[in-house]
C-alpha cells in the first residue's frame, strides 16, 4: 500500500538539525516529501533561495524519496500543483502549536478540505532550536557545528565573513 505524498514547506534559512530530524522521519513514512522552500518576498533571509535549496539538497542526497522544491504563493496553490494532499509541520513547543494550528486550519478550510496537515513534534534534542538562533549565535562569530551540518556550517561563516 502506498504512503503517499507530503510537503514539508518552509523557510530553511539555515536547515537546522531540528528541520533533518523532520524530515528523516517523514522519509521513513511517505514514499515522496517534498522539502519545499518558500520564495517569500516579504522577508529578508540570509540566504538566497538557491543557496538554501543547495544546502537541502546536500544534508539530504542520501535518501531518495525526498524531493527538494521552492514555491511562491499560497501553499494550497503549490499543493495542488504537485497533486499532494498532506502537509507536514514541526512542532518544538505549544507556541509553534498555536500558530501552525491556525495555519492548518485556513489552509483546510480555503483547499475545501482536500489540504490536511499532519504535526510531527521536533526530537526532544532539538526542541530548542531554530533558524533564527544559529543566525544569531553566527553572526557574533559562534560556534554553530552543534546545530547544522558542517557544509551549513561553512555556508553561515562565509556568510559573517569569516
Amino acid at each position: 500500500m502506498s504512503k503517499g505524498a507530503i510537503i514539508y514547506p518552509g523557510s530553511f534559512d539555515p536547515v537546522t538539525y531540528g528541520h533533518i530530524d523532520i524530515i528523516k522521519r517523514a522519509s521513513k513514512n511517505y514514499d515522496t516529501v517534498y522539502v519545499s522552500v518558500l520564495e517569500n518576498s516579504k522577508k529578508s533571509p540570509l540566504f538566497t533561495v538557491e543557496e538554501r535549496v543547495k544546502m537541502l539538497k546536500d544534508v539530504t542526497r542520501d535518501y531518495d524519496n525526498i524531493i527538494i522544491d521552492t514555491f511562491r504563493g499560497l501553499l494550497i496553490d503549490y499543493a495542488k500543483e504537485k497533486d499532494v494532499h498532506m502537509v507536514l509541520r514541526g512542532l518544538r513547543a505549544l507556541t509553534d502549536f498555536e500558530y501552525e494550528l491556525h495555519m492548518a486550519q485556513t489552509n483546510y478550510l480555503i483547499s475545501q478540505g482536500t489540504l490536511e496537515t499532519v504535526f510531527l513534534p521536533t526530537d526532544l534534542e532539538y526542541s530548542y532550536l531554530s533558524s533564527t538562533t544559529v543566525r544569531e549565535i553566527a553572526s557574533y562569530h559562534g560556534d554553530v557545528s552543534k546545530f547544522v551540518p558542517e557544509s551549513v556550517a561553512v555556508s553561515l561563516y562565509k556568510k559573517f565573513g569569516y
